[in-house]
């Protein structure tokens, strides 16, 4: 694992190459991130690919509720020579949650990109088949922000029986 001062060198050849593209370098508790704007995800991914991080070990969402920018897409790189591991952070408000797509680059990401959108509506512009993978295609919501209902949801097939049926043996 890059170590703070190769995270500082690797975010300065990031700068370097695009003034605006990184936010933050943060090393914590022996683990590397990067946060960057979701118009340079791709250039940073593709960078850190040429250090040596060629395996996109995951892709997941979060929900900062109630920070903003609200939604989040972390990506997990593993270096396979050196067992290093870096993230590269993405943050997006709710009222445009766009994201640039890497699945052309980065194949593993498709089912994970669409796991996102599906669950937090987090949009991967550029995706080849960006629908819903977990839910029905005509769910509204998205399960797992923050501020989603408890409580569980009514089941349609029973809504009109006047009580329970009763199971006898």
């Amino acid at each position: 694992m890059p170590d703070a001062t190769g995270l500082e060198l690797i975010a300065q050849e990031l700068r370097d190459r695009d003034a605006d593209g990184v936010i933050d370098a943060v090393f914590f508790r022996e683990k590397a991130a990067l946060l960057v704007t979701p118009a340079s995800v791709q250039a940073t991914l593709e960078h850190l690919r040429g250090k040596g991080y060629g395996f996109m070990a995951s892709v997941h969402g979060l929900d900062y509720f109630p920070e903003e920018p609200r939604l989040g897409v972390h990506y997990e790189l593993l270096d396979m020579s050196t067992v290093d591991r870096i993230t590269v952070k993405v943050r997006v408000p709710i009222d445009d949650p766009h994201v640039p797509s890497v699945t052309p680059e980065w194949p593993t990401a498709d089912h994970q990109e669409r796991e996102i959108y599906d669950m937090f509506g987090v949009i991967f512009d550029g995706h080849p088949d960006l629908r819903r993978i977990l839910m029905p295609e005509d769910y509204e919501g998205f399960p797992q922000r923050r501020d989603f209902p408890l409580g569980g949801e009514p089941v349609f097939f029973t809504h009109n029986e006047p009580r329970l049926p009763r199971y006898t043996q």
